[in-house]
């Protein structure tokens, strides 16, 4: 059951990141969205199998989906705001941690996790920390695959996993009213 619900989780943060950017404005990576979207379907898709109780592994309840793509929707809106103060040199170091090949999926994680600190250290926190960095983390997200739209799928792995590791908690309690 545990492990129903970890797996249940990190796919509402790939919703939730996924919602974020298609609702996001100036996207510069919509092809590569698009073949985004059908990996993620194709990934649903591979973990729809029936288990011995009858449930399906790992499928958020489509109510739940739909709730979680509501929130990226509006978090969106909020990122589109937020993502003019962020500054360009932080992006491109991002860009070039992202790019270089030498880098563990742990050490790309940690230097958005160092980038996100960076950004809500700076700002005016007129919002919640954790939605604040989540807001954030997604924002830098979107700025590094628009720099270089090959990047998008390492970005949204790498956010979606920095999501799960700082905000699982936070994440899994958002309801849309509350943004």
């Amino acid at each position: 059951c545990q492990d129903r619900l970890i797996s249940n989780g990190a796919q509402l943060t790939k919703i939730l990141l996924y919602s974020f950017l298609e609702k996001s404005s100036d996207c510069a990576f919509a092809s590569e969205l698009c073949a985004l979207k059908n990996q993620l379907v194709s990934e649903q898709d591979d973990d729809d199998e029936l288990q011995t109780d009858g449930n399906r592994f790992g499928q958020p309840e489509d109510n739940e989906e739909e709730i979680f793509r509501i929130i990226g929707a509006q978090l969106a809106e909020i990122g589109d705001q937020l993502a003019a103060e962020i500054d360009p040199s932080l992006i491109q170091n991002l860009v070039r941690q992202f790019m270089a090949e030498n880098m563990s999926k742990e050490a790309i994680t940690n230097h958005l996790s160092q980038a996100v600190k960076e950004v809500v250290r700076r700002m005016p926190l007129e919002m919640e920390r954790e939605r604040a960095m989540l807001v954030v983390a997604m924002v830098l997200a979107k700025k590094v695959a628009n720099t270089v739209p090959s990047l998008l799928q390492q970005v949204f792995s790498t956010t979606v996993n920095y999501i799960n590791q700082n905000l699982r908690d936070y994440v899994n309690n958002l309801e849309p009213e509350v943004i």
